[in-house]
């Protein structure tokens, strides 16, 4: 196996960021085979590494990280543990041995739609820092209509209680009776930030569907509850568009792709 970048290798197996990982090793805390290690190097499997004096074991691999898309339908919970035993989206994906599921952002108990699900912290990261500012676009259904000047707070920005926050865009969807529905985008995460600009301005939002997360758009084939795994080359494609290396393709081939519908409780 041709040997990679440590800080690289060290990202990979969840020790942190590339950069914080370089500043170890500018900082003296990451030693290979007994000497301290320097920026740019490159280690195998065969490689003894320690990090802040104890033996790290990195995870060489020739796989494409892992990504799975989930149709969220309300009424779950995105955690691994709920006090409240409700059922948890993680309940619904595939047991892996040496690896583990980390969800890309998050949707609140009422929410439902897009979902995404990896084996790679580093994309997790790239996808939902802050500072990367990556779209995520919702269908909102309110009772009632949004006024031009509600419209006008919405795209120039509104004073929540963590902070400013607004919608990159905002277009009417239409509706029929007293529902009216909207199409939103903003680029970032925080808590239930949707729901709280709306409610900022008097309105109450009924129906809130994640229909896009930066380039993934929910395809309209997964139906609420049921997943569906990205093959390799759409994988290999994200990592690119998240400015990550793509590792090349496994050594043996995966099963095709299959939309999968879960058990619903």
């Amino acid at each position: 196996m041709e040997k990679q970048k440590l800080h690289k290798m060290l990202a990979h197996s969840g020790l942190g960021s590339r950069r914080a990982m370089e500043e170890a090793v500018l900082s003296g805390r990451v030693m290979v085979n007994g000497s301290q290690a320097e920026v740019g190097m490159r280690v195998g499997p065969e490689d003894m590494i320690r990090f802040d004096g104890r033996i790290v074991k990195l995870k060489f691999t020739s796989r494409l990280p892992r990504i799975m898309l989930y149709h969220k339908p309300e009424g779950e919970i995105v955690s691994h543990d709920d006090p409240e035993k409700r059922t948890t989206v993680f309940e619904k994906l595939p047991k892996m041995r040496s690896a583990k599921w980390i969800s890309i952002g998050r949707l609140d108990f009422n929410t439902s739609g897009l979902l995404i699900f990896t084996t790679s912290g580093e994309l997790a990261n790239r996808l939902t820092h802050p500072g990367f500012e990556v779209e995520r676009e919702y269908s909102v259904r309110i009772l009632g209509r949004v006024s031009p000047e509600q419209e006008k707070q919405f795209t120039s920005g509104i004073e929540l209680d963590d902070g400013i926050a607004k919608f990159d865009a905002f277009s009417d969807e239409g509706g029929e009776g007293t529902n009216h529905w909207y199409r939103v985008i903003l680029k970032e995460g925080r808590n239930r930030v949707v729901r709280r600009l709306f409610e900022s301005v008097g309105l109450t939002v009924s129906r809130l569907i994640r229909t896009r997360f930066g380039p993934i758009i929910l395809p309209s084939r997964v139906k609420r509850g049921m997943l569906l795994e990205l093959s390799d080359e759409e994988v290999s494609s994200l990592m690119k568009w998240a400015g990550l290396d793509a590792a090349p393709a496994p050594v043996e081939s995966r099963p095709r792709p299959k939309v999968r519908r879960t058990t619903r409780r």
